[in-house]
């Protein structure tokens, strides 16, 4: 059980508001980003939310991966979104195609800053 799993939250996302919202847009997108980096999606599951009382409504999404899973939450009224990027090593190592994946992911979205975390999963045995 070795892993590495990446966060980002981003603030103040300025790309066009589209992306925080059509879940079919934003599914087209991330499968392309997946494959561009190498790894290997085996389903998927893109979902909007209605619009609120408080303005338009976000997307949840998870692309599971043969390698693990990626997942991002998109909330427009603050325009703000939150990722998941977690990739098991365990017959080879992915990290790099996990961190690659974050790094497009990120730029997709333009914040103005984000917070970012990353953790190494497992005992490394």
């Amino acid at each position: 059980m070795q892993g590495l799993h990446l966060t980002a939250d981003l603030y103040q996302c300025r790309c066009d508001a589209a992306w925080l919202t059509d879940a079919p847009r934003l599914a087209d997108w991330c499968l392309q980003a997946v494959q561009a980096v190498g790894l290997h999606p085996v389903n998927q599951l893109f979902h909007a939310f209605p619009a609120g009382a408080q303005g338009a409504g976000g997307v949840t999404a998870t692309v599971l991966l043969a390698e693990s899973h990626v997942s991002l939450h998109t909330w427009p009224v603050q325009r703000a979104v939150t990722l998941d990027v977690y990739v098991g090593n365990f017959a080879d190592d992915h990290s790099a195609k996990a961190r690659t994946l974050m790094t497009a992911l990120v730029d997709r979205f333009q914040p103005e800053w984000t917070e970012q975390r990353s953790l190494d999963r497992g005992d490394g045995e």
